[in-house]
Order: C-alpha cells, then structure tokens, then sequence
C-alpha cells in the first residue's frame, strides 16, 4: 500500500470567464472530518453558488472509502473531475472542496469539467506530500528494570510512547508503524516481554 497524504491544508484559486473557483485541500481519515470542511466553508462563503468536493479514505487505488458531490452543477462536471485528479495523483486521506462563485458567463459541460479538474490540480500544486504510513498501537509489558530498554527499542523504531501504566509490572502503550510490529516483536521477545495490538 503506498501513496502519498497530504501533511497540510492549501488552498488555490482560479478565475475562469469571471467564474470564481476556489480550492481547498485537507488530510483526513473519515468521510465525518471531510464532511465537517465541507460545512465550514458553507459557512465561510455563505454566498457563493456551488461547493463541489471529492475524497478518498485511505489507498486510491484499492479505496475502502470515496466520495464525489456535484452540489447542482450538471452531473459528472464537477465532484467526479476533482476525484479523477486524486486517484491519477495516488493522493489518499485527503479531500478537495471547490468553492464557486458564478461570475455569469456560462462554460457548458466541457468547461466545468476542465474547470473543476484544473482547481483541484492547482491545489494539488500547492500540496505537500508525504509516503502514507500505516500506524499500529500495541502494549508492551515490561518489569520495572527493562523499562528504560523498552522506550529504548521504541524510540529506535521512531515509535511514540502514549501513555505508561505502573502496577505489578509497567505497561506503555506506544504507537509505531505496523511494518515494524515484528521487529519490536523480536527485539522484545529476547527479555521475556509481553506483547499485545490494542
């Protein structure tokens, strides 16, 4: 599973026959969160005529979750477009949202087809991106003395400590990408730690 994510929300904007198009690009990991970006800029651009969007939940090329909306221009001009940019750019757990404001002069079918794709590029222009990598949390059961060697392996995996329990032995739940689960596995097994995917 590789594709890129977006590390930060951009923005482009583009006039096109006195048309206002404004793009917005965020990261996110529900269609819940893309939906709450969507609303916001109802909200911010109360005024404005259509708000078409795209996302993709996770892998582009093998989706678990996308979705498109037209928001009333004609069908398949505007959210489809937006979609077909992210999923040729192998971008995941992202959306777009093209604000518009109608500037009177009409574009047809073709040209609000172009219009929208060229949004979302130029905002895919604007992105920075980065590999996706997929996160785990696991448990790790240590005894008091092999503690400081416990933070040690998970650090040196560039693994994040969460949170530490202390009872009859010390639980730290750590976050740490699933590729190296078996590593901390090995490096671990050797003191006789427990370990345990939340």
């Amino acid at each position: 599973m590789s594709y890129q994510t977006l590390k930060r929300a951009v923005t482009a904007r583009l006039e096109i026959k006195k048309s206002d198009f404004i793009a917005y690009a965020y990261p996110v990991h529900s269609r819940e969160q893309a939906m709450f970006h969507v609303e916001q800029l109802r909200e911010k651009y109360a005024d404005a005529r259509h708000y078409c969007w795209a996302y993709i939940i996770g892998d582009p090329d093998n989706t678990t979750s996308a979705g498109f909306d037209d928001d009333g221009e004609p069908s398949g001009t505007a959210g489809r477009p937006i979609l077909n940019v992210l999923q040729h750019k192998s971008i995941g757990n992202v959306i777009i949202i093209v604000v518009r404001y109608f500037g009177g002069i009409k574009l047809g079918a073709g040209g609000l087809t172009r219009a929208y794709a060229g949004s979302a590029q130029a905002a895919v222009d604007q992105m920075i991106l980065s590999p996706y990598v997929a996160m785990s949390r696991v448990q790790i059961l240590a005894e008091f003395a092999t503690e400081a060697q416990c933070r040690y392996v998970v650090e040196s995996l560039n693994g994040r400590i969460d949170e530490v329990a202390y009872s009859k032995q010390v639980t730290l739940t750590v976050t740490l990408a699933e590729a190296d689960i078996e590593t901390l596995k090995e490096r671990l097994a050797m003191d006789g730690r427990v370990l345990k995917e939340t």
